[in-house]
């Protein structure tokens, strides 16, 4: 009878212990406190520049297991900035971006792993010009959980990734026929709001 006593308090205790594990909280990336930018070789000189300036998407984050965190974001192609316009409508163009018949980027991720205290590795596909192509980030966490003091009740985070994209993945052949690349050097900086 006591063995049967312990196992019925067993048995209710367990739903108490399994919610009080931690789980994934939702963040929103700030579109005001995100930076997408990409360089480039620019046939030798130097490294050409650019960034995005629009730029949405959802974080699901567990600080105490990551791996089972999660990122969906979208970039307007048609936001790319270079610092020059016609440079800007080129990129624009059928040869490159083609962004009159493929006006989103996206990335899913499919995979995260924990290589240190705050830093990861994030698998997930990328979608462009119709193409989708999985690729790897290198993440850090800002390990940082606040709020602003002007805003207390906005509880907000930050990270970093970066990666390397082969336009010829996505058959974005006139970037070599123009002397471009061969690679394009991504850095992701943003902030994200708890939801």
């Amino acid at each position: 009878m006591k063995l049967l006593h312990l196992a019925l308090i067993a048995g209710l205790a367990a739903p108490t212990f399994s919610n009080v594990a931690t789980a994934a909280e939702t963040y929103t990336i700030d579109p005001a406190h995100v930076w997408v930018s990409f360089k480039i070789n620019h046939a030798g000189w130097a490294s050409a520049h650019g960034t995005f300036k629009s730029v949405s998407g959802t974080i699901e984050f567990d600080k105490d297991d990551v791996t089972t965190s999660s990122v969906s974001a979208e970039i307007d192609p048609n936001s790319v900035e270079t610092n020059l316009e016609q440079r800007n409508s080129d990129l624009k163009s059928p040869d490159f971006l083609n962004t009159g018949e493929f006006p989103s980027i996206t990335f899913e991720s499919t995979a995260i792993e924990k290589t240190g205290d705050k830093t990861g590795k994030m698998t997930g596909n990328l979608t462009m010009i119709g193409v989708t192509v999985p690729i790897t980030l290198d993440v850090t966490w800002s390990g940082l959980e606040a709020a602003f003091p002007w805003a207390p009740d906005v509880q907000r985070t930050g990270f970093t990734a970066t990666g390397v994209i082969s336009p010829a993945a996505f058959n974005m052949t006139k970037v070599a026929e123009f002397g471009l690349g061969p690679d394009i050097l991504v850095t992701i900086d943003v902030e994200a709001e708890k939801k």
